[in-house]
C-alpha cells in the first residue's frame, strides 16, 4: 500500500458521539423512574449494544429486557418502555398492547421512546387507535454512531428505498440535523461540495439549521473543515461490482452489521459460532482490510511468523524477565493469535465459496461490461446464470450492470431477459422489474426517437438504401451509454501496460482488481484537486445531477482541517469506496471520514428493490 504522508492530520476523537447518545438514553429511561421493563425493535439491538450494554441498562431500573415482536406479551411489570423506530406496524402493535389491558382491566404506565425522531404520522395512529393519553412518547436523538475511526454510520438501512425510490423526503432533516451535531462538536466547517437532489436538499435544510443558530465558534481550533455529500443514485456502477478488498469480501459473505460480524463453525473450526467486531482496534484486521485480497494470505503469513518470533522470546528468559513478558505481552499475543486464526478460518471460507461460483468468470464478465467489450458474451452469461438458478440476486446484478454500462437495454435483451427472470424466479418478480425500472437500475433502450428527425432531413437528399446504412450507424452512436462518455472523461478504466501491479497499487482502481476506480471516488478526488467543480461541467451534465459548492462560515486559518474531509453518502456507502479513499488520502495528505446512512453493497441495494424475500 501506499505509504502514508507526514502531513496526514489526525482524526478526531468520534466516541464522544457514543457517550452523548447513551447520556440521553439513560435520561429518556430515567423520566419514567422505577422498575419497568424495555421493549428493543430488533434492528435497534445491534446499535443499542455498541452504546449502552445491558449491565449500564440494569443500572437505571430496566429489569427485563425483551425483542419486540408481533404477539402478545407476558410481563408483571407495572411500566413499560419500547424502543423502536417511528415505523407504522410497531406503533400499532403497542397500541395493541395497551388496548388489551384496558379490556382486561391491567392497569400499567406505557412510553415509547422514538429513535431516531418522532413523525406527525405517530401521534396520529395513537390518536386513531384511541391509546394517544394512555402512553407517554419521548425522542432519542441517536444520529451518529462510530462504527471505527474514520466511520460514522446513521443506520438507517431505510433511507435508500425510502428516497430513491419511493421519493420519501422523511430522513432529509434526520441527516441535517446529524450534519448539524457534528458542525457543533468537530466544527466550524467551513465548505461544502454536493452532487445529487438529496445531497442538495440535506444541505439546504442544515444551512436553516446553522441560520437559526446564534453560536459563534470564531475562535475555536476546527477538526473538520470541508464535507463532501453524494447521492447513491450518482454513482450505481460502483456497489454492483463485486468487492475484492478484504472487508468488502467479508462484507458480501458473511454481512458485517454495525460493525460486527458473526463467522459460523466453517471460520472457527469449532461447532460454535463467534461474533467479533471489526474495527482498527483489531491489529490483524487494521492491516488487511485495506488489501486486494490476493494480498491477505501473503500478510497473513507474515503476521504468523512475526507472532512466532514474539512468542520464542520467552526461550533463555530469567524469572524477573518472565515475569514481566506474562505481565505486559502475553495477553496481547493470545489476543493477536486468535484474531489470526479467525481471519485465516475466514480467508479459507471465502477461497471455498468464490471458488464454487466461478468468481473469476464472473469478475471476467464485469470487467467486459465495464469496458464495453464481448456484450454479447455478457449477455449469455447474464441468461445461464438464471437458467441456472444460481441466485436471484447475482443475476439481477449482473442485469443491472449491463443496463447501466450500456445506457439501458435494447428492447429485445431486456424482454428476453425479463422474462426468463420470471419463469425462473417466479412471477411475482414482476413487481421487482418495476422497482429497478423506476430506480433507474434496470432501464430499456428507447427505439432511436432522437435519430428520425435526422433521418428524415437526411433522407430527402440521399437514397434508402444509404439512410439505411446511416440508421444502423445513428443506432449503434445510440447504444454508447453515459457510462461510457463519464469513464472517457475521468479515465475511470486504467490504461496498465502489461499486469496491473496489486502488491504496491499506484491509484483507487486496485479495489477492483486494476480494472475500474469507483466513480464516486474519481468524482471526490477531482473536485478535491480543483477546489470545486470548474472543468467537470461535461461529467455533471452526463450524470444529469445537481452539483454545489458554498461557503458554510468563513474560511478558518487552520488548515489542518482542511485536509480532514467528511464525505456523506447518502443511500449508503460500500467497504471498496472507503477504501479507495484512504488510499488517496495517504497519496495526497488528506483524512477521509465516512458518514453514510448505512453500510450497503450490491446484494443490500437489490433485496430492498426485490418485493419477494428470495
Amino acid at each position: 500500500m501506499a505509504s502514508q504522508r507526514l502531513d496526514a492530520p489526525e482524526l478526531p476523537d468520534f466516541t464522544i458521539l457514543k457517550r452523548l447518545a447513551r447520556d440521553q438514553l439513560i435520561y429518556l429511561l430515567e423520566q419514567l423512574p422505577g422498575k419497568k421493563d424495555l421493549f428493543i425493535e430488533p434492528e435497534l439491538m445491534s446499535p443499542l449494544d455498541r452504546i449502552a450494554n445491558v449491565s449500564i441498562l440494569k443500572q437505571h431500573d430496566v429489569d427485563k429486557l425483551y425483542k419486540m415482536e408481533n404477539k402478545p406479551i407476558y410481563t408483571n411489570s407495572d411500566q413499560l418502555c419500547f424502543l423502536i423506530r417511528p415505523r407504522i406496524k410497531h406503533i400499532k402493535h403497542i397500541a395493541n398492547l395497551v388496548n388489551e389491558d384496558k379490556k382486561a382491566g391491567v392497569s400499567r404506565k406505557y412510553k415509547i421512546i422514538f429513535s431516531p425522531q418522532k413523525f406527525y404520522t405517530c401521534d396520529m395512529i395513537l390518536e386513531q387507535e384511541g391509546v394517544y393519553g394512555d402512553v407517554t412518547t419521548d425522542e432519542w436523538l441517536f444520529y451518529l454512531l462510530p462504527l471505527d475511526d474514520d466511520i460514522i454510520s446513521m443506520e438507517l438501512p431505510e433511507f435508500y428505498r425510502d428516497y430513491f425510490l419511493e421519493g420519501n423526503q422523511r430522513w432529509i432533516g434526520t441527516v441535517a440535523r446529524a450534519l448539524h451535531l457534528l458542525n457543533s462538536i468537530f466544527g466550524p466547517m467551513s465548505k461544502v461540495y454536493g452532487i445529487g437532489r438529496c445531497a442538495k436538499m440535506v444541505y439546504d435544510m442544515w444551512k436553516e439549521l446553522l441560520e437559526d443558530e446564534d453560536i459563534v465558534h470564531k475562535d475555536r481550533k476546527p477538526d473538520l473543515g470541508l464535507v463532501f455529500m453524494i447521492d447513491r443514485d450518482v454513482d450505481y456502477i460502483t456497489p454492483l461490482c463485486s468487492q475484492v478488498v478484504y472487508e468488502g469480501l467479508v462484507d458480501d459473505i458473511f454481512r458485517i452489521k454495525c460493525g460486527s460480524v458473526e463467522f459460523g463453525p466453517e471460520v472457527t473450526s469449532s461447532d460454535k459460532s463467534v461474533k467479533i467486531l471489526l474495527n482498527s482496534q483489531d491489529k490483524v484486521f487494521e492491516e488487511i482490510r485495506n488489501e486486494h485480497f490476493s494480498n491477505v494470505f501473503s500478510s497473513l503469513s507474515q503476521k504468523a511468523r512475526n507472532l512466532q518470533t514474539q512468542y520464542d522470546k520467552r526461550r533463555g528468559m530469567d524469572i524477573k524477565q518472565m515475569k514481566s513478558f506474562v505481565a505486559q505481552e502475553l495477553k496481547g499475543l493470545k489476543q493477536e493469535h486468535r484474531m489470526l486464526s479467525l481471519h485465516i478460518g475466514a480467508c479459507e471460507s471465502i477461497m471455498k465459496k468464490k471458488t464454487k461460483q466461478d468468481f473469476q468468470e464472473l469478475l471476467k464478465t464485469e470487467h467486459s461490461l465495464l469496458e464495453g467489450f464481448e456484450i454479447r458474451e455478457s449477455v449469455s452469461v447474464i441468461e445461464e446464470h438464471i437458467n441456472r438458478q444460481i441466485s436471484p440476486i447475482e443475476s439481477l446484478r449482473l442485469m443491472c450492470l449491463l443496463s447501466l454500462t450500456e445506457n439501458g437495454l435494447v428492447t429485445k435483451d431486456y424482454r428476453s431477459l425479463k422474462t426468463q427472470y420470471l419463469q425462473s424466479y417466479g412471477p411475482e418478480h414482476l413487481l421487482t422489474f418495476s422497482n429497478l425500472k423506476r430506480a433507474g437500475l434496470v432501464t430499456e433502450q428507447a427505439p432511436g426517437e432522437t435519430l428520425t428527425a435526422v433521418e428524415n432531413r437526411v433522407s430527402k437528399l440521399v437514397t434508402d438504401k444509404a439512410v439505411g446504412k446511416l440508421t444502423d450507424a445513428f443506432s449503434s452512436l445510440a447504444k454508447k451509454s453515459h457510462f461510457r462518455g463519464i469513464s472517457k472523461k475521468l479515465g475511470l478504466i486504467p490504461r496498465v501496460d502489461g499486469d496491473y501491479d496489486l502488491r504496491t497499487p499506484k491509484d483507487m482502481a486496485y479495489v477492483f482488481s486494476g480494472a475500474y476506480t469507483p466513480l464516486s471516488c474519481k468524482i471526490i478526488e477531482h473536485v478535491l484537486v480543483r477546489k470545486g467543480w470548474t472543468g467537470l461541467e461535461e461529467v455533471t451534465r452526463l450524470l444529469n445531477n445537481i452539483e454545489f459548492a458554498e461557503q458554510l462560515a468563513e474560511r478558518n486559518s487552520f488548515s489542518d482541517s482542511h485536509r480532514t474531509i467528511v464525505v456523506v453518502f447518502l443511500g449508503g456507502c460500500t467497504f471498496s469506496e472507503i477504501s479507495a479513499l484512504r488510499f488517496l488520502g495517504k497519496e495526497i495528505g488528506y483524512k477521509f471520514v465516512f458518514l453514510t446512512t448505512a453500510i450497503t453493497n450490491g446484494a443490500r441495494i437489490l433485496e430492498s428493490m426485490t418485493e419477494t424475500k428470495s
